[in-house]
């Protein structure tokens, strides 16, 4: 009997049981939290650091992507709230019926990096991470192009 998430499972030490896997992902700590908030990276920013994503943080300017505020231009992130998973971005409110205004809750694989707050913790972690893209390019791991699939057929 298969079941609705039919997804491989490459790594043993990880169970596949729905009820495992929620439980892991709603208890689990702040240090990985911050990992399960990642956001893409813009194609600008890919193309200068070679990297496709990357964990969020309080000053990164970023541009919603999904939801009701896509149309909206790129922001600063103001707080990475990660008990809720969700992030607050400058000029992204709502009003309430007594008219104050506060801050509406997004999650961050709605959004996309536009701008990196650089340290240098962040740019080794940078500079780790396209190492380890690289090193795969060259076990040839990567997108295969047309050529290549040209060429499986010529046997």
């Amino acid at each position: 009997r298969t079941r609705g998430c039919a997804a491989m499972k490459f790594n043993s030490a990880v169970s596949g049981s729905r009820r495992k896997c929620r439980k892991a992902h709603f208890t689990a700590p702040s240090s990985i939290r911050r990992k399960l908030m990642t956001a893409s990276l813009s194609k600008e920013l890919r193309q200068k650091y070679g990297v496709r994503s990357m964990p969020i943080r309080k000053d990164d300017e970023v541009q919603i992507v999904r939801g009701k505020f896509a149309k909206e231009p790129a922001g600063k992130v103001t707080a990475v709230y990660r008990r809720r998973f969700c992030i607050y971005i400058d000029r992204i409110i709502k009003e309430k019926a007594n008219g104050s205004q506060v801050p509406v809750p997004i999650e961050a694989s709605n959004v996309q990096i536009v701008k990196l707050k650089l340290d240098k913790d962040r740019k080794s972690l940078l500079d780790r991470k396209k190492a380890g893209r690289q090193g795969g390019a060259d076990k040839g791991k990567g997108k295969v192009s047309e050529k290549d699939v040209a060429m499986a057929d010529v046997d």
